[in-house]
């Protein structure tokens, strides 16, 4: 089966469960396949050391999976509207990638989580596409003939799929975003798919 990788970074875990609503919808699409992973957080001081393997949740990545990947879905919080340094620095270290192609022409997504209604989800997606834009890959959002988009009152938009989390992370995933989360999912697999993505 062909594969979507899901690459996100996550502090408080809402990044991590929009992460997995998005797998499902890949795998809502027959002959495609979720792959979870996550970056490694960065330390100020850079002699500091992650254990190779993260204490919970999905695997860290490696350069290999860009290569082996049908797709790719990108997620990080929102950091004053812009994408999180962990998935930043992972980004800047993909240099041999842009540089053989592998990226080329595959489809592309993003999704975010912002602490406020109008904290940077869209600038924050979109600074997630710009380098997947320079690596060639094919941009996919959300269109409004989901009609979760027209209903949203929380995260969700064209450029992507969104949670709004309060400032304190109190609320949960509504109902909306999970539909528009497995909706971005199922979007980017279909168009792999389309694309002639092996089975």
């Amino acid at each position: 089966m062909a594969e979507i990788l899901i690459l996100y970074y996550s502090r408080s875990g809402h990044t991590a469960q929009l992460a997995r609503l998005v797998a499902r919808g890949v795998e809502e699409v027959e002959g495609m396949r979720a792959r979870l992973r996550q970056v490694p957080p960065v330390a100020p001081v850079t002699e500091t050391a992650q254990p190779p393997v993260p204490g919970e949740g999905a695997p860290y990545v490696a350069h290999a999976d860009l290569a082996d990947c049908a797709g790719l879905v990108l997620g990080s919080p929102t950091r004053f509207g812009n994408m999180a340094a962990p998935l930043k620095h992972f980004l800047d270290s993909t240099g041999a990638e842009w540089a053989s192609g592998a990226l080329a022409g595959k489809p592309a997504a993003a999704f975010t989580s912002t602490s406020t209604m109008h904290g940077g989800q869209e600038t924050t997606v979109l600074s997630m596409l710009l380098p997947l834009l320079h690596h060639g890959m094919l941009i996919v959002g959300i269109p409004y003939t989901e009609p979760a988009l027209n209903a949203t009152l929380s995260g969700g938009s064209p450029y992507g799929a969104g949670h709004v989390a309060g400032t304190d992370g109190e609320r949960r995933i509504s109902e909306h975003e999970r539909e528009l989360a497995r909706a971005l999912g199922r979007r980017v697999a279909d168009v792999a798919r389309r694309l002639g993505a092996p089975a």
